[in-house]
């Protein structure tokens, strides 16, 4: 008797990998800044970091799940400009916190306006949404 063939699994996107692997990273680096916060100098620079990416972290695993099983128009780019936003805005109050000084000037804000051009990349992706197709 033949044994009908099992479909293949379906291809992993790189855009999922990467999302996985940030919001990973994400939400280990918000968790431990939430308890830096908590058992150090309390610093409001720490407090706010941590938890910018603790509310980003479930973003990236979303937008990985998403881009897995539909074909969002700019999805690529609100990921990257969500990455690169939170690199800045977190990495500018992280060298506050620690060294006592800026990452750059202007890094926290140019952070905060790639977070925001992030998200209204999302809400315009919602214009084009197709299923995947193999």
């Amino acid at each position: 008797m033949i044994k009908p063939m099992a479909p293949p699994p379906e291809p992993t996107t790189g855009l999922l990998k990467f999302c996985l692997a940030i919001s990973g990273l994400t939400g280990a680096l918000g968790v431990v800044s939430l308890a830096l916060a908590a058992h150090a100098d309390g610093s409001a620079s720490l407090g706010t970091a941590a938890r910018m990416l603790m509310f980003h972290a479930p973003v990236f695993l979303a937008i990985g799940i998403l881009a897995q099983i539909r074909k969002v128009l700019l999805l690529p780019v609100t990921a990257l400009f969500l990455f690169l936003g939170l690199t800045l805005f977190c990495g500018d109050l992280f060298s506050r916190a620690f060294l006592s000084s800026r990452l750059f000037p202007m890094a926290a804000p140019v952070g905060g306006m790639f977070l925001i051009v992030g998200w209204i990349s999302l809400a315009l992706g919602a214009f084009k949404i197709v299923p995947r197709q193999s």
